[in-house]
């Protein structure tokens, strides 16, 4: 390749010194180019790609996650449950009346109540046994006492208890006593 000279002009003092002078290219300093001034141009270029392989492999790991991770894989079946039979309700027909001291004053409780099971041979047997649980419930209404009775936590606990007795009355006639499931009162008259 063939050299070429060029004519360099200074300006200022410098320039009454080196006017004239030709000078070949390959004399004028070139600055090189700004990576290899860096010390640490090399090592930038390998923090990217290492940056880059990182993110590029927590993406992969985090597809794999969602593809075969815990709500990817089969979970253990639930219980089946079976669907529940309609309610049967048993009417206590005719109501319950039974009177009770409060005070030297007699107190008369009218009560009108209903079984509920979903269990038909339950609804069966609560039939056949109809006497028995009505005097069950006689003697139980009886002896209550008008104070606890007249609030809403005793006509709560009267029920429960209620529910207790039906249930002893089906165990004893050889029924499933947890197949009653509820008494409602559907009348509930306190003189």
């Amino acid at each position: 390749m063939p050299r070429v000279a060029y004519t360099l002009h200074l300006v200022g003092e410098a320039n009454s010194k080196c006017a004239g002078v030709i000078q070949a290219m390959a004399d004028v300093p070139v600055l090189a180019p700004a990576e290899e001034l860096t010390p640490w141009g090399k090592s930038r270029k390998l923090i990217v790609l290492t940056v880059v392989a990182a993110l590029v492999l927590m993406g992969g790991g985090v597809g794999a996650w969602f593809v075969f991770g815990p709500h990817g894989a089969k979970r253990p079946a639930a219980p089946k449950h079976e669907p529940l039979a309609p309610p049967q309700y048993v009417a206590l027909d005719p109501p319950f009346v039974v009177n009770f001291e409060n005070d030297q004053q007699v107190r008369f409780l009218q009560v009108t109540a209903q079984l509920m099971s979903r269990d038909l041979p339950t609804v069966e047997l609560l039939k056949a046994n109809d006497p028995v649980v009505r005097n069950d419930l006689l003697l139980l209404f009886g002896g209550q006492k008008y104070s606890v009775i007249s609030t809403r936590e005793g006509k709560e606990q009267l029920r429960t208890q209620t529910l207790e007795a039906v249930r002893r009355v089906v165990a004893q006639a050889g029924g499933r006593p947890e197949r009653v499931e509820a008494v409602y009162f559907t009348s509930f008259v306190m003189q």
